[in-house]
C-alpha cells in the first residue's frame, strides 16, 4: 500500500438558495490520477484508507469509507457509505469521471435520492 498517494478533498455546499440551509461539508481521501480522476486501481490497493468525514451545519459528523460498487451510470459508482449493509449511502454523480480540481463543482445523492451540488474547496496531498 506505501506506493499508493492519497489526496484529500474537501468539498463545501455549493452557493446556491435551495442549498443555503443545508451546509455540508465533506473531506475524503482518495488516489487521484494526473487529471484528478479517481484512480480505481489504486483505489483496489489502499481502499481500507479511503475515508469520507461529512459535517453537517449543526456540528454532527459521520465517519465513512469510499465504496466502489457495480451499478449506475456506465456500470459502477462511488459512494460514500457510514454504515456497511445499513442504506445509508450516498451516491458520487458521476464520480468516476469527474476531474476532482479545485473550483469544480460535483454532485452527491443522498441516501434519500436528493441531489445536491458541491464545490471542490480543495485537493492537497494527505
Amino acid at each position: 500500500m506505501s506506493d499508493v498517494r492519497l489526496s484529500k478533498i474537501s468539498l463545501e455546499s455549493a452557493p446556491a438558495p435551495k442549498e443555503a440551509a443545508r451546509q455540508v461539508h465533506y473531506d475524503f481521501f482518495a488516489p487521484l490520477d494526473a487529471q484528478g480522476h479517481i484512480d480505481l486501481n489504486a483505489w483496489k490497493r489502499s481502499r481500507a484508507l479511503c475515508f469520507v468525514h461529512r459535517k453537517d451545519k449543526d456540528g454532527t459528523v459521520q465517519h465513512g469509507l469510499l465504496v466502489h460498487r457495480p451499478g449506475g451510470v456506465g456500470g459502477s459508482t462511488w459512494v460514500f457509505d457510514y454504515e456497511l449493509g445499513q442504506g445509508d449511502e450516498e451516491n458520487g454523480f458521476r464520480f468516476e469521471s469527474h476531474a476532482f480540481v479545485a473550483g469544480e463543482y460535483v454532485a452527491i445523492h443522498d441516501a434519500d435520492g436528493h441531489s445536491h451540488t458541491y464545490r471542490v474547496a480543495q485537493v492537497k496531498p494527505a
